[in-house]
């Protein structure tokens, strides 16, 4: 007899080689994005999966995410020669294990806690479609989360009241609290000084006065440039709903003298474009590569998301700006979210506390002459302290 999963010799996942066998690749047919083998065949299972996905509104980026989450579990099955509908939760299980043990890329980090959350995420949700559509495991392989009586957490919230802490569900990984990290005003002037071009002064002028993501401001074209009315349309990430966000006047100043000078291909509707030929739309990677330069000439390591943060902090700041005006302009689904910004920044904290110690500092406890005040040693030492 083959025995449980728990009585055959334990896999050594931490050397397990997993071969790059198939990929993921977008597609013009629904759902937008599939799964190919290592014979270059869709996975049908998947396929199915992704489709219903779509169905229920997922977004490209969404099921894109997804497919990649399955491929990698694809990839480690193949491995270990296991078919997935034949998995059980001791596979899962070493499938974390081997996320724990494995970097990223050669020399680089292993796989982050949040990472392999999402994996399990994604896996429980697979497997959940598939037992729905009557194929796969009889009970699904990824273990959830249960409330202290057993039931789903959060399943009878009451709206009115804070949810309550339940305990991560197995597998699950203890993931660092989120903490936001923003760009003084002395830090973010050095760094616009370091830019080397209006277009880059545009650019970090309309992150910190808009707070759109990078991708969403990367990808403004010129038909949603409201000068007159000092806003701009940004198409959000994930939902890709379109929203007009208030940008500073100075921000216009940087775009008008960038524009200005522009020599712009016909046709060409992205508002930020290279400045070497041929003229195509600025990337993602080539603007991070622009703030990477301007790291290495000051000794930083600033990303372009915390330039985000710069922006919901300065709205933070100011008593006139409420909180869910903040959420509104992040594009935030859930207030928590935005909450995460009114925790104090670290260096700020220290440096109003110093300034309070200078503003309330007591008495020196050292004598003229070098020693110890009598008062002082009768506190400490009652009356030894007196005697002395």
């Amino acid at each position: 007899m083959a025995g449980s999963p728990e009585t055959r010799t334990p896999r050594e996942v931490g050397h397990l080689v997993v071969a790059s066998v198939g990929r993921v690749e977008r597609c013009d047919d629904q759902p937008g994005v599939r799964l190919l083998d290592a014979a270059g065949l869709p996975v049908s299972d998947v396929d199915a999966f992704l489709r219903t996905l779509a169905a229920c509104d997922a977004t490209p980026a969404t099921l894109y995410s997804y497919a990649s989450a399955l491929l990698r579990w694809w990839r480690f099955l193949t491995a270990i020669g296991v078919d997935w509908d034949r998995v059980s939760r001791f596979e899962v299980r070493d499938f974390v294990l081997w996320l724990r043990a494995t970097p990223t890329r050669p020399g680089g980090s292993t796989y982050a806690p949040a990472t392999i959350n999402h994996n399990l995420a994604v896996l429980r949700s697979f497997y959940d479609e598939r037992m729905t559509a009557g194929v796969g495991p009889v009970v699904n392989p990824v273990p959830s989360a249960t409330a202290r009586d057993g039931d789903r957490p959060h399943a009878h919230h009451n709206p009115m009241e804070p949810f309550r802490t339940h305990r991560r569900a197995p597998l699950r990984q203890r993931s660092p609290q989120v903490t936001s990290r923003g760009l003084g005003d002395r830090s973010f002037n050095e760094l616009f000084a370091a830019m080397s071009c209006d277009r880059d002064r545009a650019l970090l002028a309309f992150y910190v006065s808009t707070a759109a993501r990078a991708s969403e401001l990367l990808g403004l074209t010129v038909d949603r440039v409201d000068v007159a009315g000092q806003m701009i349309g940004v198409h959000r990430k994930g939902t890709g709903r379109l929203q007009w966000l208030p940008a500073s006047t100075d921000a216009f100043v940087w775009w008008r003298l960038y524009d200005g000078r522009l020599a712009r291909p016909a046709g060409e509707r992205a508002v930020w474009l290279t400045r070497r030929s041929p003229v195509v739309a600025l990337t993602y990677p080539a603007m991070r590569r622009v703030l990477q330069r301007a790291n290495e000439r000051l000794g930083t390591g600033w990303t372009l998301h915390d330039l985000r943060h710069t922006a919901a902090h300065r709205m933070i700041k100011d008593p006139a700006v409420s909180l869910t005006d903040v959420q509104w302009v992040l594009g935030h689904a859930h207030l928590s979210t935005t909450a995460i910004y009114l925790r104090p920044d670290e260096d700020e904290v220290i440096g109003r506390v110093r300034d309070h110690h200078h503003r309330t500092e007591l008495p020196a406890i050292i004598g003229p002459s070098g020693a110890y005040r009598a008062e002082v040693l009768e506190t400490l030492l009652g009356d030894a302290g007196r005697a002395r």
